[in-house]
């Protein structure tokens, strides 16, 4: 009984790592959300990591991590470093790349496991507001993400964390909106004259 018991385990085994071998190297995972604010106000949230905490999926997630901000103070050139629980291990961002419809960022995790990814966020005019997609990509290596892409996939596993992002950029952006100065409410200020 033992001996079947233990062909069946290991027939289980050896078929898993088979279907795991058949996954693709790479994976996606991708969100949109359409906000109403300008793309200037989404894209100072996103291009400023000194602003992720306000928005950032995974911020609240370990209270006691550490976060470091080194390079430029936004855009290219500025880095996060984090390091926290098991739920958020620790790693790296660099933003490598801005443009006014794009924002590229360089994805390190070191723990619990090492793997380099690319982020990207699609910040476009929508009507009055914006419509932001942010999409993650990178390699799918043999372990641990094509032994557990057996059992799930990176979509299900990152993609409702990319929702409650999106959604809380969706509040923090439309309050800095709300809040923005219209050219009506700034106080006139009289023209100056020549003595």
């Amino acid at each position: 009984m033992f001996k079947t018991v233990g062909s069946i385990i290991l027939i289980a085994i050896v078929a898993i790592l088979v279907i795991a071998a058949t996954k693709p190297d790479t994976y996606v995972v991708q969100r949109s959300t359409s906000i109403n604010a300008s793309p200037e106000k989404v894209a100072a949230l996103i291009n400023d990591f000194h602003n992720w905490d306000k928005w950032s999926p995974w911020a609240k997630l370990d209270p006691t991590m550490k976060t470091t901000y080194a390079g430029a103070p936004s855009g290219v050139g500025a880095i996060y470093e984090w390091k926290g629980d098991s739920k958020v291990g620790e790693g790296q961002m660099e933003i490598s790349s801005v443009t006014p419809t794009k924002t590229t960022i360089k994805l390190d995790f070191l723990k619990p496991f090492a793997s380099h990814n690319t982020a990207n966020f699609l910040i476009e005019p929508e009507g009055m507001g914006t419509r932001v997609t942010w999409v993650m990509d990178g390699p799918l290596e043999f372990f641990p993400g094509k032994l557990m892409s057996v059992f799930t996939t990176m979509d299900k596993m990152i993609g409702p964390d990319f929702e409650k992002g999106l959604a809380s950029l969706k509040t923090e952006s439309e309050l800095a909106q709300q809040q923005a100065p219209t050219a009506a409410s700034q106080p006139l200020v009289p023209a100056q004259t020549q003595p």
